[in-house]
């Protein structure tokens, strides 16, 4: 049985992580700062399905702030992790532009806090959310991690990349294993209503307009979240430094994904037009090759099954998900 310190704990992939892990048996300790980013009914969700297992115990705090990380594990042993996986992070490439102080201190003060606890307590291993929109525009696709990474196009990819270059410093000079994941688009249940298909489906079934910036053919590699969590507790086997990947491998249109949910929720989408965002890449699309000879993984839920779940997952919840703000 391990013994795992889970930041974000509360957040969309985080969540996912923290069920996989009690499912397989181990303690999972969630750390959440449970901020208004988005609507905290969603965090309040996913954390219902953790508090279900006697192996999870959950502290709130912001692991940006200086010791506060340190605090929680204190509160439960001290120490003693077999690994951390930092999920906690301000996410959005649209927002990031607005507040890009809380981008910094989220994603790169809050690593920082992460790795000055692996050094201190001695957990040996750290494994890390990246992100697909540190490639940019210029690189060829599939997008290969020993791709050029030094031209990001927003503030939320600028601060990914400098925790990035933190977590191979600790690496260099403390030996930490480091597991740096580059996510694709994640999807799936609960997902964060920021994102296209949550903000879509919500709004198609509810008749109200999608907003689309530019024509629609923009493409991303969903990913669904359960395929991103097995990659994430699949990155905790020791590896020493590596930046993997983890996406469909499959992009996906704007307009199929509109058209793929007209078709489940059977509804047309009353699409508003707005001009495409500079922040916004054209295209994402992963060369997972490495994902699968070090991690054995692979993308296994297919788009069309994944956004049927997501949307079967609202209907379920559509008392109180039909009121959660999308903009």
């Amino acid at each position: 049985m391990g013994n795992y310190l889970v930041t974000g704990a509360a957040g969309f992939i985080g969540a996912r992580v923290s069920a996989l892990l009690l499912e397989a048996g181990h303690r999972v300790v969630g750390v959440d700062e449970l901020n208004d980013a988005y609507d905290p009914r969603l965090k309040e969700h996913r954390l219902e399905g953790l508090r279900a297992h006697d192996r999870f115990r959950f502290e709130r705090a912001d692991v940006a702030r200086p010791g506060a990380l340190a605090e929680a594990a204190q509160a439960h042993g001290g120490g003693g992790f077999d690994a951390l996986v930092n999920l906690a992070a301000r996410a959005g490439v649209r927002a990031s532009v607005e507040r890009p102080a809380l981008y910094v201190a989220a994603n790169v003060s809050g690593t920082l806090e992460c790795l000055e606890l692996c050094r201190t307590h001695g957990i040996p291993k750290l494994v890390l959310a990246s992100t697909s929109s540190l490639y940019g525009s210029h690189n060829p696709r599939p997008f290969r991690e020993d791709a050029d990474v030094s031209r990001p196009l927003s503030p939320y990819a600028a601060t990914k990349g400098g925790a990035e270059a933190l977590a191979h410093t600790y690496h260099a000079l403390h030996g930490l294993d480091v597991s740096v994941l580059r996510f694709f688009t994640v999807y799936g249940p609960a997902g964060r209503p920021d994102m296209s298909v949550f903000r879509f489906v919500q709004r198609i079934r509810e008749g109200r307009p999608i907003r689309v910036y530019g024509d629609g053919s923009q493409s991303r590699d969903f990913t669904f979240v359960d395929d991103v969590a097995r990659g994430a507790v699949a990155a905790l086997r020791p590896l020493g430094h590596e930046v993997i990947n983890l996406g469909g491998d499959e992009p996906h249109a704007v307009n199929e994904l509109i058209a793929l949910l007209e078709e489940r929720l059977g509804r047309k989408a009353e699409i508003e037009r707005e001009p495409r965002h500079p922040a916004d890449v054209p295209a994402t699309w992963a060369d997972v090759s490495k994902a699968a000879r070090l991690l054995g993984w692979k993308a296994e839920v297919g788009f069309a099954e994944g956004l049927g779940r997501c949307v079967d997952w609202y209907e379920a919840e559509r008392a109180w998900a039909a009121d959660v703000r999308t903009d």
